[in-house]
């Protein structure tokens, strides 16, 4: 059996994080075992910490206003990620945007809370919700230069109703982020 090695890396509640710890972590699919091996965050009060901490694994703080250039950052992000031998690193509210450096040494993945290519960028919810789009979603996608323009891994949609309030929008999209990005980590790895 082959174990394929991932990196979180978050910057807030961690919620997606923890789908992921009960999803995949030490878990097998087509003979392949999975493992969080590192989660990564770059704010030192941010929830998720102690959510990774209960599965056992310790987060590497990274504050990025520590690194007076971008790419200072990313190229310390590199190394820690290089040093646990990671297979797939998978974006989960991780709040930066990656220099060129970062996108050309890791794989990375992102999940993103639309139906790319609409609403790119931070308060994608906000926007889908205040726009008059009629399906609405959720998206994984490869990180690559372009912030949120890589190559679409899987995305799912719902239907929107005429009536539906701000808070069934959001909760609809997480439930989807919560689905599509596991599916999409086993299917690059296994």
């Amino acid at each position: 059996m082959t174990t394929k090695k991932i990196a979180v890396l978050f910057s807030g509640m961690g919620t997606n994080l923890e789908n992921l710890f009960l999803k995949l972590h030490n878990k097998t699919f087509n003979d392949t075992k999975l493992e969080i091996a590192l989660t990564l965050c770059n704010k030192e009060a941010a929830l998720g910490i102690e959510k990774s901490r209960r599965y056992g694994v310790e987060s590497v703080i990274l504050k990025h206003e520590s690194y007076p250039q971008r790419e200072d950052f990313d190229k310390k992000l590199v190394e820690i990620i290089r040093a646990h031998d990671i297979d797939l690193s998978v974006l989960a509210g991780f709040m930066r945007i990656l220099t060129p450096y970062f996108t050309k040494n890791v794989k990375a993945i992102n999940v993103h809370p639309s139906l790319l290519p609409l609403f790119k960028g931070a308060d994608a919810i906000h926007k889908g919700y205040a726009s008059d789009e009629k399906e609405a979603g959720a998206s994984v996608h490869f990180v690559n230069e372009e912030l949120d323009g890589g190559e679409i891994i899987l995305q799912k949609s719902f239907k929107r109703t005429f009536n539906m309030s701000y808070e069934e929008y959001e909760a609809n999209i997480h439930k989807i982020e919560y689905e599509i990005l596991p599916q999409a980590v086993i299917k690059l790895l296994t």
